[in-house]
């Protein structure tokens, strides 16, 4: 496809995949709307972004877990960028523990976090791109959600869950050419995976949040007429 001058909104975009997502975008010449919840993150984002790349960036912070709080979001990015031919789920959190030890509220929160929140934004972006016979959306889902492992019950659970709306929403809006693909990286050198324990070995050798960017950049370059289900990569292993 081509990106300048297209309109990408990228969810979680503050910091890591999201962050590295809109910067590759914005190399292309896309135009942003990015979600995050921490302001200060978004700002300085927006500033870098526009003074490398000279490129148009809205901004809004919002909680993807609470749909008026997206519905809104989408709204207004829609209404100061015009259109959305490109969405980007990227936003996620993750915490691990057994099943019965993890609270409830804490399996519920990553539930509606990476699971409903995905959906939320996508419900809120798709009349949009049917309205104009086009779009992309990528999902950063996870190889978690192809296996399951102890401890991993809830981002397991949500994961999975991504990964089947990805495939059933594909087949539901083909007839509108709009392209649905989930990426699956494996552990990736982020916050996320720090705050979560899973940093292993040399992070040097770790997955790097602008590898998954590449992986993006390359499906969303792909033929309007191919259709990737999932698209993985994984890191190397440090040992």
């Amino acid at each position: 496809m081509e990106f300048k001058n297209k309109v990408a909104l990228i969810t979680g975009a503050g910091k890591g995949i999201g962050k590295a997502i809109a910067h590759a975008l914005a190399k292309e010449g896309t135009n942003l709307g990015l979600i995050a919840r921490t302001s200060a993150d978004l700002e300085k984002l927006q500033a870098e972004l526009q003074e490398q790349y000279g490129i148009r960036v809205s901004i809004v912070s919002a909680d993807i877990a609470n749909q008026e709080s997206v519905d809104q979001a989408v709204a207004a990015l829609v209404g100061e960028l015009g259109q959305v031919d490109i969405l980007i789920n990227n936003a996620g959190t993750a915490t691990f523990g057994t099943l019965v030890d993890m609270d409830p509220k804490e399996w519920e929160r990553i539930i509606q976090v990476n699971l409903m929140g995905t959906y939320y934004v996508t419900r809120a972006v798709l009349p949009h791109m049917i309205g104009q016979n086009s779009g992309n959306i990528i999902n950063v889902a996870s190889t978690a959600g192809e296996r399951g492992f102890a401890t991993g019950s809830a981002y397991n659970a949500s994961k999975f869950a991504v990964m089947g709306m990805t495939e059933a929403l594909m087949q539901e809006v083909r007839k509108f050419n709009i392209r649905v693909t989930a990426l699956t990286p494996s552990t990736v050198n982020t916050e996320l995976a720090t705050n979560a324990g899973l940093k292993i070995g040399d992070e040097d050798r770790m997955m790097q949040p602008e590898d998954v960017a590449e992986l993006a950049l390359a499906t969303l370059k792909l033929p309007a007429r191919v259709f990737v289900k999932t698209a993985g990569i994984w890191t190397t292993n440090p040992q």
